[in-house]
């Protein structure tokens, strides 16, 4: 491995000109760069531009050969399909990012923004539930949403059928955020077409996926931590024991948010995931002056300047051992430590034997970068440095909360 590929970590300036956007496109639209590897890639390289020359030379590193960074023309094709349709590109580190949503370890580095974007300066609660949502459910959101407009909050969901559909249409008026699996043009499911055009023109749409992508399953759970990602609070109206809107309830606990839940039924399978959430610490709901009683009135728009991305301020946050919404914070494990020399150059087969390694270690089911780092009793550096690398190759992919699988 040649020190060079990986240098010390350097001070990242989020993007200022339409160059720096671009190449911010283009390196989380790069083939095997999920969002993990995109921090990493800046936080050494220092700016997008600078992680985009260096790509190739880590895939060749990696065992990859002809790799191809994502091509300046696919970018710029988004970039237009974006202007034609009057949407906004937000880069993580800029004043107009996000702010709750920029301090989560996973945040995405682009959002396409439809809408009102000044929505995002504003206090957020979200409010989950069932697609097959029952008459009781829907009435429930509507108030609860009414009520938390009329307070000053801005309500986010998902744009799905039954509760998020029931949140949106009762906050037009007073804010609502809507985030998308798909593209931003993209409306899922199309019963909702009609809403999502009233959104875009009185609320806001947002989505971190390409113009034109068809969500898919897996596109979900990371919608799911963006909804939760922006708020302050996310209360589950309706859920069942699996639904995604426990995933994002799990989500919001990893980010250090409060979740609150509906009570229900115990022989209504809508209920039991609320049910199931408030047995474990959820606070429980029984109208919008629980929640307001929990979140006190809203705080003044943050008008923050851009967030200075460094190795160093790059932390994970964890659930705490007990307690919904208890969280604790450090190092992200593994991250490049400031002043850090970088690695020497090893022999190839110690290199292999520690991808090895690291490999007979996971599995389909995610294991937490921590115990890896634990089981391996090596450096957290070096195994970070490793992971990039099998992460680039293909072999591994990284989870929300911290974790790793291995790719099968």
């Amino acid at each position: 491995m040649e020190r060079s590929l990986f240098s010390c970590p350097t001070p990242f300036t989020p993007p200022t000109t339409e160059e720096d956007r671009l190449s911010f496109l283009r390196l989380i639209r790069s083939r095997r760069v999920g969002v993990a590897t995109f921090y990493r890639l800046l936080a050494e390289h220092g700016s997008a531009a600078a992680a985009l020359e260096a790509l190739p030379e880590l895939a060749r590193a990696a065992g990859v050969t002809n790799y191809v960074a994502c091509p300046e023309g696919v970018a710029l094709a988004e970039m237009k399909a974006a202007r034609r349709l009057g949407a906004q590109m937000l880069c993580h580190g800029q004043t107009a990012y996000p702010q709750d949503l920029a301090e989560i370890a996973d945040a995405p580095p682009v959002l396409w923004a439809m809408g009102d974007a000044s929505l995002l300066a504003r206090p957020m609660v979200a409010l989950v539930g069932a697609r097959n949502a029952s008459s009781l459910g829907t009435r429930m959101t509507r108030k609860l949403a009414e009520g938390l407009g009329a307070a000053g909050y801005v309500v986010v969901s998902g744009l799905a059928r039954g509760i998020d559909a029931a949140a949106h249409q009762a906050t037009l008026a007073s804010g609502t955020v809507a985030v998308q699996a798909g593209g931003v043009d993209i409306i899922y499911p199309m019963e909702n077409a009609a809403l999502a055009d009233e959104i875009a023109l009185q609320g806001l749409r947002l989505s971190e996926q390409p113009f034109g992508l068809e969500p898919q399953a897996r596109h979900f759970p990371m919608r799911n931590r963006i909804i939760s990602g922006l708020a302050r609070t996310v209360v589950v109206v309706e859920a069942a024991a699996r639904s995604g809107s426990l995933i994002t309830a799990r989500n919001a606990l990893d980010q250090g948010r409060e979740v609150m839940a509906v009570p229900g039924h115990p022989l209504d399978a809508r209920a039991s995931g609320c049910n199931m959430l408030i047995r474990d610490g959820a606070l429980l709901v029984r109208g919008v002056d629980d929640v307001l009683a929990a979140l006190g009135p809203p705080a003044e728009p943050r008008r923050e300047t851009a967030t200075q991305f460094t190795a160093e301020a790059s932390t994970e946050r964890r659930p705490a051992p007990s307690g919904p919404g208890r969280v604790v914070s450090g190092p992200a494990p593994g991250a490049p430590v400031a002043g850090h020399p970088g690695p020497t150059a090893r022999p190839k087969s110690e290199t292999q034997a520690l991808h090895q390694s690291i490999l007979d270690r996971l599995g389909p089911s995610p294991l937490a970068e921590d115990q890896l780092i634990r089981d391996l009793a090596l450096p957290a550096a070096r195994i970070a440095q490793e992971l990039l690398l099998l992460e680039i190759d293909g072999a591994v992919a990284r989870q929300p909360g911290g974790f790793l699988t291995r790719v099968v």
